[in-house]
This record gives C-alpha cells, structure tokens and sequence, in this order.
C-alpha cells in the first residue's frame, strides 16, 4: 500500500527553504534495518513571506501554501513502520548545507500531508564572493573581503526585508602562515547580503580568512573560507 508522507525544510527564524537554494535532500529509511524506502529532492518557493513572517500562527493553520517547497516520499509498506528522515540543506550551497532528521512511525495509508513534517535548519548561509580561493595578491596593497551573508532559505538581508543587516554580526578571522593575527568587522555594503571590508596586506605569505555571520537573537552562525598568496 502506497504511503505518502510531505517533508519540507525551513531555515529557523526565516522560510522554507527552496529551489532557489539547491532544494533540500531526503532520504527516507526504515529505522531498524537501515533500508531506504524513499528519497529525492525538496523543491518549489520559500513559501509565502506574510503568511510566515508576520500573521500571528494559530494552531491548526497551515504555513505552506500549494507552492511551498516539498518532496512527497511514497512509501511502499504492510506494517507500521519506523523510518528515519534524514535531510541535507541547502543542497546548492555545500560549504553551508547541514545535516538534519528525525525519526518518526508510518501507519501503511495514513497519509501525512498538509504542510507535514517540517524539518527546521538553524544556521545562516555565508560564502565569500571576493577574493576566490588560492588568489595571488602583490605587496603591498590593500584587500577587498567581501561575503554573503542569508537566511537558510536565502532570504533576502536588507533594510527593507524581516532580515536588517544590523541583526548580523560579521567578520573574518584573518590567518598569516596558520596563525591567527586578528579578528576584523565587516560592514553592510548597501546591496543585498553583502558584507565587506578593506585589509591592508603588507608582507608576504599564505593568508586565510574565515568568515563568519551571526545573529545573537537567535543563534544562528555560517561559516566560509578563502586564502590568497601574497607575494611581492
């Protein structure tokens, strides 16, 4: 008897996360012998940003709509079974996609549809846009380091979205020769999700950046790296 089972993915503190990001992984496996009974990939929108972000939810209410991301499983069971859902996310974007599950009973034609099981992923996606990784740099000069800083879903970051840039602290700990040589602020640059500063490289030498993103409200960190050689 077929099964069907609704799973989505939502970044905490934001929405669902989408086609936009990669979509989500899910494999569904039975619990006990580890077999995999369904998988395949989330897709669709991040959902809608009212109904999410700012009506008050009251129990029993959907948050998804008929185009909020999902991956139907349809499982082929005779018994009540144990099964793990196991979802990786967001699956375009590797340096910042995490590993989440939960495991749960299956009834054989108990459906679970609706807005189903929702998986939530803490976390903030932050790559680093400039420089790419391995960059020659000629000393002395000065460093444009410069990040994007999102939601898990991708959500907009700017003054006029449910994500201000002033609720992130961004920076980058900056790395000579595998040892940490200080810890530098990055600002918003005035475009969505950009974060950015100035280094002034003076001696040669490996570098490594680290950046980082987060919001002290809810938690939520991301991580990304580069280096560059510097060379005269």
């Amino acid at each position: 008897m077929e099964t069907r089972v609704v799973i989505r993915a939502k970044a905490e503190d934001a929405k669902f996360i989408g086609t936009s990001m990669g979509g989500s992984r899910v494999i569904v496996k039975d619990a006990l012998s580890g077999s995999i009974l369904d998988q395949g990939i989330i897709r669709g929108s991040t959902g809608d940003t009212k109904r999410i972000m700012a009506t008050p939810w009251i129990r029993g209410e959907r948050l998804a709509d008929e185009n909020t991301a999902c991956f139907v499983a349809r499982l082929d069971i005779e018994e009540p079974c144990l099964v793990d859902i196991v979802v990786y996310a967001p699956y375009g974007q590797p340096q910042a996609m995490a590993r989440a599950s939960v495991t749960t009973w299956i009834v054989p034609g108990k459906h679970i549809e609706g807005d189903g099981i929702v998986i939530d992923f803490p976390g903030l996606v932050v790559r680093i846009t400039e420089p790419p990784a391995h960059t020659f740099f000629q000393v002395p000069g000065r460093l444009r380091l410069a990040a994007s800083a999102t939601p898990m879903c991708g959500c907009p970051v700017d003054m006029k979205t449910f994500w201000p840039p002033d609720a992130y602290e961004v920076g980058a700990y900056l790395k000579k020769d595998g040892e940490i040589q200080e810890i530098l602020p990055l600002s918003f640059c005035g475009k969505r999700n950009c974060f950015e500063t100035e280094i002034p490289i003076e001696n040669p030498g490996d570098y490594e950046f680290i950046v980082y993103a987060f919001d002290a409200k809810t938690g939520n960190t991301g991580v990304d790296k580069t280096t560059i050689v510097a060379t005269k």
